[in-house]
């Protein structure tokens, strides 16, 4: 990432403190239009420009580093989700949404941090999930799944040879009514259960393939939406995936388990596989498949994505992407996770969803 020249002005003001400190700005701006059919019960259709996701989120950050001597070094992250359309602030309305945090790194011993930082669970689908958090993919099949972060957390992550290891605990995972974060502030003297988070992760990764396992729990609480509504109740996720990564072509499968006592069906399971091939140096074609199914429920649906990208450069590509969900049972899940508005079909109907778009990373 380029560093900003007023960056690099202001720091050059401070003596002797900035001596061995580095901040980089970065981000990148993600958006385009998308097109949704079968719309509700009466099948209707929208042509919208997103305002979370297009084949990823958009955001902006700082994050710098100050070298303490002995391969020690201090580390921070701010980084604020925006939407595009319309400029406002994402994860609720945060500044900086995305991540927050301060910590030490050390270059034997792994990372250590204090904030709003992701879980493991972020960490362990990063590489077997070909298409992460594409405007069609797994997102609109677990709404945490775009936004596997937490408030109040003390997070640690070190790696060693192949081997990665990670963990965090929030004190109070959601202090923000973002919609899948479900309201959950926590750090309550009276109960002293509530809204905690942990998450842990085991990775192995060679050099060309991968294997990751993760575990989180979410602790419910007073006032909490999503059925989470007491400390005594729990949603917890068993995460794991592989990658086999050749010359041209990633192949990449996975799953959670998941057992949500806040749902009516609290044993589900969610299951993919996906494949990114280079057909060219600057065009890329990847696709996945998604199936969720809820136990001993007729509740079930199958999402299938595809998308071609672009890049006239390593800062810049265009995009096509389309995804088809098909739903069964009572479920209603929109095939498109890329608005906050509701764009699902009639319970057990199916959906299509388009989008062509432009990425810029700065």
């Amino acid at each position: 990432m380029n560093r900003c020249k007023w960056v690099a002005a202001a720091l050059a003001t401070v003596p002797a403190i900035a001596a061995a400190q580095s901040v980089t700005v970065y981000g990148l701006i993600d958006t385009g239009v998308e097109y949704v059919n079968h719309v509700g019960t009466a099948g209707h259709s929208v042509v919208r420009m997103p305002n979370l996701t297009a084949t990823v989120p958009s955001r902006w950050g700082l994050r710098g580093t100050e070298d303490l001597g002995g391969g020690l070094k201090s580390v921070f992250v701010l980084e604020s989700g925006f939407a595009p359309d319309s400029g406002t602030s994402g994860q609720g309305g945060r500044l900086f949404g995305r991540q927050a945090f301060v910590g030490l790194s050390d270059e034997r011993w792994g990372q250590l941090t204090f904030g709003r930082q992701f879980t493991m669970q972020f960490w362990s689908t990063l590489e077997s999930d070909i298409l992460t958090s594409n405007i069609y993919g797994a997102n609109a099949l677990d709404s945490f799944r775009a936004n596997p972060r937490a408030d109040n957390v003390i997070g640690y992550k070190g790696k060693f040879g192949g081997v990665t290891i990670g963990a965090t605990y929030s004190l109070g995972r959601d202090t923000v009514n973002a919609p899948a974060g479900a309201n959950c502030a926590g750090e309550n003297p009276a109960d002293k259960s509530a809204c905690r988070d942990w998450s842990a992760m085991l990775a192995y990764d060679a050099n060309n393939w991968g294997v990751s396992t993760a575990y989180e729990s979410m602790r419910g609480g007073a006032g909490a939406t999503g059925g989470l509504t007491s400390s005594s109740r729990k949603d917890d996720r068993w995460i794991f995936g592989g990658y086999l990564a050749l010359s041209s072509m990633k192949i990449g499968v996975g799953g959670t388990l998941r057992n949500n006592e806040g749902s009516t069906t609290p044993h589900s399971q969610l299951y993919y596989g996906g494949v990114s091939y280079d057909v060219t140096p600057a065009f890329n074609l990847a696709g996945e498949v998604y199936f969720l199914r809820f136990n001993n429920s007729p509740n079930k649906a199958w999402l299938e994505a595809i998308r071609g990208t672009y890049s006239f450069s390593k800062r810049t590509a265009v995009y096509l992407t389309a995804g088809f969900i098909d739903n069964r049972g009572n479920l209603a899940l929109s095939v498109s996770s890329g608005d906050t508005s509701s764009a699902a079909p009639k319970p057990g109907g199916n959906q299509f969803g388009a989008m062509m778009g432009v990425k810029h990373t700065f």
